[in-house]
């Protein structure tokens, strides 16, 4: 069974990846150990080549076209048919995927990318999709809002010092400007939740290689973004006092590995700033180590908003840059046995 893609099994509806519905988890969990005994899949603490597959923010807030920032890319369904090609490679290779790792973007209400956190002259709040540059702040355009202090304990002159260092930051590190997005992902709302084909899928493969799937919390902190689930936007405020700090122990993790899978949404800013810090420890430590990364781009997709934002271009950049670097961009529709140096 090494080198063999297994069948999808029968429950799976590929027409059900924009829906809303409960997994039957006892159901599935017992098919799943149906599933390993009968295809002979082995215990994923026994695999030789060990394979991790990290899933970004495959959640509804950015899968569902009714949500809130549903990733459409510019064919206006991407999110929904990525997850249908993702869904079915996990269940094809089950047996060759050691561990599922998903991240879950989480926010709550005060979070300085969302329109509460700053008002005008006029006390009114940007609107979704705003930028707001180092200038803006600076000219007083934009300022913190002084109504947060009591909860963020922060004075309206620190809040806006703040403000004004972060967007410098992001500007010093070639960021994207802050941007005021809608509430998504919001904690213990149903955008915050995996969407339920790929929770399925997840479950299905925990269950049948006894191997349950390690979830990240990301993006919960309120003083910074946290695109990447591997290092937040920016971890000290103006006085080089530390805000937050890396995943050290889920960078650690993850180049334990011998080949690292990685999919989801979006292709142009969390998945990108993901590869892009992942990429930056392999350098630091082992350019080689680039190689055992593996892009599956027909499971990302860029953030469009027509008339508004369309990341195609960056996003595409982005990508070539790891593979100049190492990385491999692959295709699910390609066995794995096909994937450069994959099971080597």
């Amino acid at each position: 069974m090494a080198d063999a893609t297994l069948p999808i099994p029968s429950f799976f509806e590929s027409q059900a990846i924009d829906a809303l519905w409960r997994v039957p988890y006892q159901q599935r969990a017992s098919e799943a150990a149906a599933w390993a005994h009968r295809h002979r899949i082995p215990a994923a603490a026994n695999d030789a080549f060990r394979a991790a597959l990290l899933l970004i923010d495959v959640q509804n807030t950015f899968c569902m076209p009714d949500f809130e920032l549903f990733v459409g890319g510019r064919s206006g369904t991407a999110a929904v048919d990525d997850n249908r090609r993702l869904c079915r490679f996990i269940y094809r290779n089950l047996h060759r995927l050691t561990e599922i790792c998903p991240t879950m973007d989480t926010h709550q209400i005060y979070q300085i990318f969302h329109s509460i956190f700053l008002v005008d002259g006029k006390g009114h709040h940007p609107a979704p999709y705003t930028t707001i540059s180092a200038g803006d702040l600076e000219k007083g355009v934009w300022r913190f809002n002084a109504a947060l202090s009591p909860r963020l304990k922060l004075s309206a002159d620190e809040g806006q010092r703040y403000l004004q260092h972060y967007a410098r930051e992001l500007e010093r590190r070639g960021k994207y400007e802050l941007t005021i997005w809608p509430y998504h992902a919001m904690l213990g709302g149903l955008g915050h939740a995996l969407v339920p084909a790929v929770e399925e899928a997840v479950f299905f493969h925990g269950i049948s290689r006894l191997s349950p799937p390690d979830f990240q919390i990301k993006g919960h902190n309120p003083l910074t973004e946290n695109y990447s689930v591997l290092r937040p936007e920016i971890t000290t405020d103006a006085a080089g006092n530390p805000i937050d700090d890396k995943n050290r122990t889920l960078i650690d993790k993850l180049l334990t590995f011998d080949a690292v899978l990685i999919a989801g949404q979006a292709k142009s800013h969390c998945v990108a700033w993901t590869i892009e810090d992942l990429l930056t420890e392999i350098q630091a430590r082992d350019p080689s180590l680039a190689r055992k990364v593996y892009l599956l781009e027909d499971c990302t997709s860029p953030v469009v908003i027509p008339n508004v934002l369309d990341y195609t271009a960056p996003a595409d950049r982005a990508f070539q840059k790891f593979a100049d670097a190492g990385m491999h961009r692959v295709n699910t529709a390609i066995p794995l046995s096909e994937w450069p140096g994959f099971g080597q």
